[in-house]
């Protein structure tokens, strides 16, 4: 019995490209994880958020993991009765999307659910805000990771504790710390309301 011949038309592969589709594919097969937060003050508030989880996770190469509960809070900025109050959640998923394209699907669930931005803290429709992308720490203006105000804000940080009390914010350390020290004044629990995970 002859010993078995290799391929001859196959080539021993560069080093170089093993390792160009060896980096890849780790991107592909290891997917992050990302922390979005979701807001909504005009129209159908549960309605628009829970449209807006579902359209991320028809999302290609993103999963979405756990929703949190919903919080009612008063608006960011804002003279107090000037706006609806808001609800807001958190979205855990993961993805196979660099930020870039995470955050063009943000922007595009936005525009789907008709949301103007025409003046900083303005009343919206939805606002889908990419708080955390694994431990990637950013200060490009396009996109600073982790957002710049994440950890100043409540209502990012009770929904986000709720689905992961041990959540890391980059940079600035446990949420349950930066929870504890701010507070829960303003944001308020809705249980009466939910989110679903997409089916």
């Amino acid at each position: 019995m002859k010993p078995t011949q290799s391929d001859p038309t196959v080539q021993p592969v560069p080093a170089s490209v093993v390792e160009t589709v060896d980096a890849a594919d780790t991107t592909l097969s290891n997917p992050r994880w990302a922390v979005l937060a979701l807001g909504a003050n005009l129209g159908n508030r549960l309605e628009t958020l829970q449209g807006a989880v579902d359209a991320l996770g028809d999302t290609p190469g993103l999963r979405v993991k756990a929703v949190s509960p919903v919080y009612e809070t008063a608006p960011w900025g804002v003279e107090p009765g000037t706006q609806p109050s808001y609800l807001n959640a958190v979205a855990l998923v993961k993805t196979t999307l660099p930020p870039s394209s995470l955050l063009e699907r943000a922007h595009a669930v936005e525009e789907a659910f008709h949301r103007v931005r025409e003046e900083r803290w303005g009343a919206r429709t939805i606002d889908v805000d990419i708080v955390a992308y694994a431990d990637v720490v950013s200060e490009d203006p396009v996109l600073t990771l982790p957002h710049p105000r994440a950890h100043q804000r409540a209502f990012v940080l009770a929904p986000w504790h709720d689905v992961d009390p041990e959540a890391q914010l980059p940079g600035h350390g446990p949420v349950a710390d930066l929870l504890a020290a701010l507070g829960h004044e303003g944001v308020t629990p809705r249980a009466d309301l939910e989110l679903r995970l997409p089916e």
